[in-house]
């Protein structure tokens, strides 16, 4: 699914050379490369703060603290996403509210939005998935009138674009009160560990957010917050700061060979691509497919004999993991997202695919159907 191991050897000496830096200098943590990737993260998504983290949960976590939540209070959340967006709601004793997915697209339906509002509704967590970001306009806008915050989950489209009606363009993650996004090694931005960050244009928030992430201190044995301990370690962002500068190499390779995969299997009955919508761009995290007639298991059976791989995000909604069964409000249907999880495969997506694998992928799946 991910070759990380070769897009490793393009850039060996890069990377090599960052490491033995600093190991060198023996500073691990909070070395200089953290404030540099800091700056380099503000700069290539706009946010006016960053504040980098050990892992895209944490960053969630952490962005709900930042909120003074109550217990009882609720989070909206899509149906269909993994289930970090869901697990912080309920460890800080919040509601997660599921609201249905467009059946194109993956994402959060803002026409749904209104209807899951109660009087204990505190915000709204869309998630940008699989690459492209979700409808955010109108989220805002509905934020905006029955006063939301809005956190967004953007662990799998950094770098994506959302285009707002009066023609200007802002990056995922840096839309609502507070973005947040994971380095997980496969991440498009990924590295040789655990990550994450944390986005706002907030000062206040920026503050907060900063000092919750170091045990709640702004001077060191003073602790303004009830906080944690999360933060990027120098290792993991000395190789961010050289994969940071390959970011929108990777993410045009991903949309080539997407673009490759939809020419391949538009029109293809029984098998649907996934719909870019005109007012995103796609980094394509996941190329997934939707696959019809209960087809799903015998294609992904018939790609493994042939040595194709395949996955399955995300098999259950929500609202139907054990864990979350009990402690999840469920807003009308959420058909969309129930119809997903029984038919969505996804094919292999990185930067390393070349035609002849693409080529080999795509005549794998044309001769199944």
């Amino acid at each position: 699914m991910v070759d990380l191991h070769s897009q490793y050897l393009h850039v060996k000496h890069l990377i090599d050379s960052a490491l033995q830096s600093v190991i060198d200098t023996s500073s691990f943590i909070n070395g200089d490369e953290v404030t540099v990737f800091k700056t380099k993260l503000q700069n290539f998504t706009g946010a006016k703060h960053v504040i980098p983290c050990a892992n895209g949960t944490d960053a969630l976590q952490i962005a709900l603290m930042a909120l003074e939540l109550h217990p009882g209070d609720e989070v909206i959340i899509p149906a269909f996403t993994y289930v970090a967006t869901a697990e912080v709601i309920a460890l800080l004793k919040l509601t997660p509210v599921v609201v249905d997915v467009c059946s194109d697209t993956y994402n959060l339906n803002p026409d749904l939005l209104e209807a899951a509002i109660s009087a204990k509704t505190k915000a709204i967590m869309p998630v940008h998935l699989f690459g492209q970001s979700a409808d955010m306009e109108p989220i805002m806008e509905i934020a905006r009138k029955y006063n939301l915050f809005v956190i967004e989950d953007n662990a799998q489209s950094i770098g994506a674009v959302y285009t707002f009606s009066d023609g200007s363009k802002k990056q995922t993650g840096t839309m609502g009160h507070i973005g947040c996004t994971s380095f997980f090694p496969s991440k498009n931005l990924g590295c040789y560990g655990d990550g994450g960050a944390i986005f706002t244009n907030d000062d206040q928030l920026g503050s907060k957010i900063q000092m919750i992430a170091n045990h709640g201190q702004n001077k060191k044995y003073y602790h303004k917050y009830i906080g944690v301990n999360s933060r990027l370690d120098t290792l993991q962002a000395a190789i961010l700061n050289v994969k940071i500068d390959k970011l929108n190499e990777y993410n045009i390779a991903r949309e080539q060979a997407a673009g490759k995969y939809d020419n391949a299997f538009a029109g293809i009955a029984g098998l649907k691509i996934p719909r870019r919508r005109t007012n995103s761009t796609h980094v394509f995290h996941q190329y997934t497919l939707q696959i019809a007639d209960n087809k799903r298991e015998d294609l992904m059976n018939y790609l493994a004999e042939k040595g194709v791989p395949s996955m399955i995000y995300y098999p259950l909604p929500v609202h139907e993991q054990e864990a979350f069964k009990s402690v999840t409000r469920i807003s009308g249907s959420v058909d969309n997202a129930e119809k997903l999880c029984k038919s969505v495969l996804s094919l292999p997506m990185h930067t390393e695919l070349t035609p002849d694998i693409e080529d080999y992928i795509i005549e794998s799946v044309k001769s199944f159907f």
